[in-house]
């Protein structure tokens, strides 16, 4: 399929709109932000092999490549508002190009996020987005504004991404098709299917002094935003999440799971404690489960500890690129 024959398949889902004065088919878009708004932009690549399986569904792939994205916005307290997608496929194949195209618009029409450019070349297959989102000036949710006595809150439930993920390395999983395990089949489309957390981190704003992904796993994200900071952070095992387990998978698992497995695109925030119940009632309107699991300490470090009180070493503490 010509370049500009999957560039037009693509540009036939896109409506006008008043914010983008110029979309596709220049050599540039033209946009307009709200007044008074600053810009929060944001890229990720994807690569087939190292960041989804080579056999993932094309329409799962789309919805996951402005996903991860859109987390990054979310993790500023930014509104989406605009997108580009650059794609490099190994062959021709409409079909593909379209269920991708299916996967990538629903997600951006549920956020109402405009696609106003991109790129496409021959190549292994791989997908790169920038995002670009607004916010009023002084909104943003940053990573360096944790205070020494802050509550750790992070939403939804970490690890069951990194779930799937290992249950499909150990052949158990079949990421293509629905589970029969109803528990396996939620963690598939964690997986799949992440849901950025956009309303959660818009509902921050003014209310959480620092924010992060954890798309990198809950110890290695946090850790990046203690260190931006200049604190630490003490967590509690008990704490964290209920993980429901299924028949072979250990208590052991699921921990490390949640605290370095990576790929759930939560967010990880910090907030003053006189505003636990402000928290807990603004993630409530987001339609985001919150659970505080741990304090914003002095000492540089995130620790862990167990329901002893002894500091516990989890298997792994996150993702890291280029480390064989």
């Amino acid at each position: 399929m010509p370049e500009f024959d999957l560039i037009a398949r693509l540009r036939a889902r896109i409506a006008a709109r008043a914010d983008v004065p110029l979309g596709i088919g220049d050599d540039a878009a033209l946009l307009q932000p709200p007044p008074g708004e600053q810009l929060a932009i944001t890229a990720d690549t994807l690569n087939a092999g190292v960041h989804f399986p080579h056999e993932t569904r094309a329409e799962d792939l789309g919805w996951k490549t402005l996903a991860v994205n859109l987390s990054d916005l979310a993790a500023m307290g930014a509104q989406p508002r605009w997108c580009t997608l650059s794609l490099s496929l190994p062959h021709d194949d409409a079909a593909w190009v379209d269920a991708f195209a299916d996967g990538f618009f629903a997600l951006a029409d549920a956020h109402d996020i405009a696609l106003v450019g991109g790129d496409t070349t021959r190549g292994p297959l791989a997908c790169a987005v920038t995002a670009i989102g607004s916010l009023p000036p002084g909104a943003a949710l940053r990573r360096d504004g944790a205070r020494v006595g802050d509550d750790v809150w992070v939403t939804g439930a970490p690890g069951e991404a990194a779930a799937a993920l290992s249950l499909w390395q150990a052949g158990q999983l079949d990421v293509t098709c629905a589970a029969a395990d109803p528990l396996h089949e939620l963690w598939r489309g964690r997986l799949l299917r992440p849901q950025p957390r956009v309303q959660a981190g818009l509902r921050l704003r003014g209310l959480a002094h620092a924010c992060v992904d954890i798309s990198d796993g809950l110890l290695a994200d946090l850790g990046h935003l203690c260190e931006r900071s200049g604190v630490g952070a003490q967590l509690a095992l008990a704490a964290l999440p209920a993980m429901p387990r299924s028949t072979g998978i250990s208590a052991l698992q699921c921990i490390g799971w949640q605290l370095g497995g990576g790929d759930d695109y939560e967010l990880c925030f910090t907030a003053a404690v006189q505003h636990r119940d402000a928290v807990v009632q603004a993630m409530d309107f987001a339609g985001v489960a919150v659970t505080r699991i741990g304090q914003i300490v002095a000492t540089p470090g995130v620790v862990v500890h167990d329901a002893d009180g002894n500091p516990w070493q989890p298997p792994q503490r996150g993702y890291q690129h280029f480390v064989g």
